[in-house]
């Protein structure tokens, strides 16, 4: 019976001729699975998005300019094919019978990109973005971690069933489609000639409206207006976002202000600025004391908040072995990361640089090598500068940066399957990849050379995997279980290490790439960057707190300076160990939104030079537009514009220098 009426009704619903009812009703079924996706996540959301009839109304109506946005370009490609088909194709049975097969596909097609936002959503608490841009770059591992996070393959069939369901529940409406007239002879090429310009009239209001974002005008915090995107239309224009030029998108300060804001932050009294050009913050650096020929194990942890060790509160103890190591280390228990991905950690640590919008330098393909990294600096006295990465180094564009900024490269793929006891879709377990750094720690050793090693773990990431019987919750069953095997292998590792000669003489930093999780009511949740990060040298750097505010820029001349060794510095950041350091501050971004955090208020810088300040950031969350003289703005804007300019102008390039006194000599 409902078949009947389906079929009665449907020749009335739907336009007259053939090839535009069925290009019809392919949109209204987008349309819909579109809708349900947004209701289902809206549902499901609720204390997060905090939203009033007013706001739902709103919402929903941005959605469907975000959707409508998307089928314009979705749909150019089936338009011009079904407007110019032939009359006697159109009326064969074999052509209908493809096109129903192709309803089939595109419904399966949208179900499945439906299923994969829901997904994405549940990892990152957003739609589709650069990340998953950056995922479908690196498909082996992102495909088998999620072969191996979730079941697959049952997945797939539910939802080619359930796309062949839909299919046949709408075969009337199809049916009346193919019944319809395609129309007079010379309908095709008019038809074609109007409706391909009409759609070619929307894409280009549709990249005006894009170009100003216009559902972003929704307002609302950010899950509302996630809610409000649309992941496809999102997924593209990450594209687009990849990389920002920053003068063209955001507030600018003249340059003479900007550039001396600029050197005021980074001012240091050990410091001698080597120029007066604009945004040339290089300078000679000089720490007092012999120079300490220690050897350096930097071990940056994958997506470690603070909030999971014991003891800043958490219950569940599942890092006995780092709560421990905190009562022996130089701990920094106000440090935060720069950006929501791996490789801004790696970036802002190697080279302590703001996070520019966009592509992190790391990722900058072509554009990643040449510059002043901290195995640079190391490397050029001698040490073994080597970066060691449990996965395979290609990821992320890692081998090829590290490999251009004076590391050699230890991954995945260059080391023997039989040193490998666990692997999954990210790569070796941490155990195994600590035993390469012991490995190469006592090659090192035994050949009388001082070695500095980046590691990068990669077990505390889904799937969340690990070796069996380490530790007493099982592998695979989430983030907890992940946590409490990275803080056992971190503990074995440190154990092992203490029985070795090169021990004494060697230290031990640990921190994390990032936090577990970015997504937050803000653009910026300052509390989603607080990571920790340990310096441990029993018998050489004395066990304490730092309460000053820190950022990962800070690191790397924090570590120089620990080791008392004089050089030339591009580094954003500060020693903020020295008894006269200036307060502390921390640079946290996205890949649009740039901030400034003072420990009490955040500056935000977002595209179209919109400015913003959250005052009391830890706790409040609502904020309002400001102007270029607030000084916390100002402040901000001279970081980043800086850094921008340095990247683009090749200011933080590497050059080797000799030194007399504190004049630099030139090349050698």
């Amino acid at each position: 019976m409902l078949r009947q009426k389906i079929a009665c009704c449907a020749p009335r619903l739907l336009p007259r001729y053939a090839p535009t009812r069925y290009l019809a009703l392919f949109l209204a079924v987008w349309l819909s699975v579109f809708l349900f996706t947004r209701g289902l996540l809206w549902l499901t959301h609720l204390d997060e998005a905090q939203v009033g009839a007013l706001a739902v109304a709103r919402l929903f109506l941005f959605g469907a300019l975000y959707d409508l946005a998307f089928l314009v370009y979705a749909a150019l490609p089936l338009a011009l094919y079904l407007l110019l088909c032939p009359r006697d194709w159109w009326q064969a049975r074999w052509h209908r019978r493809i096109l129903t097969a192709l309803f089939a596909l595109l419904v399966f097609l949208m179900l499945f990109v439906a299923t994969a936002e829901w997904l994405f959503w549940d990892e990152f608490g957003v739609r589709f973005n650069f990340i998953a841009v950056d995922y479908l770059v690196y498909s082996k591992e992102v495909v088998d971690n999620i072969v191996e996070s979730y079941p697959l393959y049952r997945l797939l069939a539910v939802l080619a069933i359930l796309a062949v369901a839909i299919t046949l529940a709408l075969r009337p409406v199809l049916a009346a489609s193919f019944a319809a007239p395609p129309g007079p002879e010379n309908l095709p090429r008019r038809a074609a000639l109007k409706t391909l310009f009409g759609l070619c009239a929307l894409a280009v209001i549709n990249a005006l409206l894009i170009g100003q974002d216009f559902p972003l005008s929704a307002g609302g915090n950010v899950y509302q207006r996630e809610l409000a995107s649309n992941g496809p239309f999102q997924f593209f224009a990450a594209f687009r976002n990849n990389e920002l030029d920053y003068a063209q998108f955001y507030a600018t300060l003249p340059d003479q202000q900007a550039s001396a804001l600029l050197r005021a932050e980074v001012a240091e009294p050990n410091a001698r600025f080597l120029s007066d050009a604009p945004f040339d913050i290089r300078r000679r650096i000089d720490n007092p004391g012999p120079e300490q020929r220690r050897n350096v194990i930097l071990v940056t942890v994958e997506s470690l908040s603070a909030r999971y060790l014991g003891s800043f509160g958490d219950t569940r103890e599942l890092t006995p072995k780092l709560d421990q190591l905190r009562q022996e280390s130089l701990f920094f228990n106000n440090f935060y990361a720069t950006g929501t991905r791996t490789d801004r950690g790696l970036e802002a640590v190697t080279l302590s640089i703001p996070p520019t919008p966009g592509r992190s330098i790391v990722k900058r393909i072509g554009r990643e090598s040449g510059y002043a990294s901290l195995g640079q600096q190391l490397a050029a006295r001698g040490y073994d500068s080597a970066f060691i990465y449990g996965g395979r180094g290609y990821f992320d564009n890692m081998n090829a940066f590290f490999s251009g900024n004076g590391y050699r490269i230890v991954d995945q793929s260059s080391v023997p399957d039989a040193e490998m006891h666990f692997t999954n879709a990210w790569g070796m377990a941490d155990e195994d990849l600590y035993r390469q750094a012991l490995k190469q720690a006592d090659a090192d050793a035994a050949s009388k050379r001082p070695f500095f090693f980046h590691l990068m773990t990669t077990s505390n990431h889904r799937p969340f995997t690990y070796p069996d019987g380490r530790i007493n919750i099982p592998s695979g069953q989430g983030r907890a279980g992940a946590v409490k095997y990275t803080d056992y292998a971190i503990g074995e590792f440190l154990a092992q290490a203490r029985e070795k000669p090169w021990f004494a003489n060697t230290v031990f930093v640990f921190l994390a790439d990032h936090t577990a999780g970015s997504a937050g009511l803000e653009d910026l949740p300052v509390t989603n960057y607080h990571i920790p990060l340990f310096i441990y040298a029993p018998g050489f750097i004395a066990a304490r707190e730092v309460d000053t505010l820190t950022s990962q820029i800070d690191l790397a001349p924090t570590l120089l300076g620990l080791l008392g060794i004089s050089y030339e510095s591009t580094f954003f950041g500060r020693n903020l160990l020295l008894d006269n350091a200036q307060p502390g501050r921390a640079v946290i971004g996205n890949y649009q939104h740039l901030g400034l955090f003072d420990g009490h208020d955040l500056a935000i810088l977002s595209p179209r030079s919109n400015l913003r300040l959250r005052r009391d950031a830890l706790r409040a969350s609502e904020e309002q537009t400001t102007t270029l003289s607030d000084p916390l703005i100002a402040r901000a804007i001279a970081y980043y514009q800086g850094a921008s300019y340095a990247f683009r102008m090749g200011l933080i390039s590497w050059r080797e220098c000799s030194f007399v006194g504190n004049r630099c000599s030139g090349l050698f």
